[in-house]
């Protein structure tokens, strides 16, 4: 079983900055989300041994990884990537709330059972999520690894290990890491939305 995971959110994109859901869509990181990054590069190379790294497919979370693991190969699964907000994506709050106010008003009430049209079923992004989770665990026994992907990600796997520890609403900082270790078959949250480097 692997011996460490950390688990890194992807740097600021404008998107961030403008409240507007992004999902699947294919934004990538501004400059602050660069030099998010490039703390994070500095912060890592002193702290950490990464053995691997994973990256979700989409190009906030690839441009993140390849500035924090500067010249290191990465490893692309698509199935880090974010929920599919369907409808949802490009909008924000106030837009959202114009144009499919029952739609929003049903989803706030039970996000994470909600389908929004065009969207993906919360449930079958958890599952795909853990999926490949539970597949990079498998196949690095005894090694450090890095995973670098989205907000929704990163809480579903936190939610999965730590359970009750974690609200449900949790959501990772731009470039936060959570580490989660793993000995004599337990594991445990060693940290948890930790962006010191960015003090």
């Amino acid at each position: 079983m692997v011996r460490r995971i950390i688990l890194i959110r992807h740097g600021e994109t404008d998107w961030n900055l403008e409240g507007r859901y992004q999902g699947q869509t294919d934004i990538d990181i501004n400059d602050t989300g660069r030099r998010q990054a490039e703390r994070l590069f500095v912060r890592l190379r002193a702290a950490e041994t990464v053995d691997r790294i994973y990256s979700s497919d989409r190009i906030r979370a690839v441009n993140s990884a390849k500035i924090i693991f500067r010249g290191r190969d990465l490893e692309i699964e698509t199935d880090l990537r974010e929920i599919s907000f369907g409808v949802f994506e490009g909008l924000n709050h106030k837009e959202i709330l114009e144009r499919y106010p029952d739609i929003h008003s049903g989803w706030m009430k039970n996000p994470f059972d909600s389908m929004i049209p065009g969207g993906e079923a919360p449930a079958d992004f958890r599952k795909r999520v853990l999926g490949a989770f539970k597949k990079i665990v498998s196949l690095n026994k005894d090694k450090v690894v890095a995973i670098v992907a989205h907000g929704g990600p990163v809480n579903v796997i936190v939610r999965d290990i730590l359970g009750m520890e974690v609200p449900e609403d949790f959501i990772p900082g731009p470039t936060s890491t959570s580490i989660i270790e793993f000995k004599n078959g337990k594991t445990k949250g060693a940290s948890l939305n930790d962006m010191s480097h960015l003090e």
